[in-house]
């Protein structure tokens, strides 16, 4: 399991979602994405844009694939 996650997501708490990942042990797998709200926005004053952390996702994905499927 792949978990996407921003660091500034409020729907979905990274305290609470860390032990779960723990738990699941070397199946799940958690990126977080620092300044990144749920929909994976950065603000201006992060230093990065959209559609950067929109390739570092992509990017992320694509290792994680290449990892669990290959």
């Amino acid at each position: 399991m792949l978990f996407l996650q921003g660091s500034r997501d409020q729907l979905a708490d990274l305290s609470l979602l860390k032990p779960l990942v723990k738990r699941l042990g070397q199946s799940a797998v958690l990126q977080v994405f620092p300044d990144a709200d749920h929909s994976f926005h950065v603000p201006a004053r992060s230093g990065g844009n959209d559609a950067e952390v929109r390739d570092r996702i992509a990017d992320g994905i694509a290792a994680w694939v290449e990892e669990t499927c290959y």
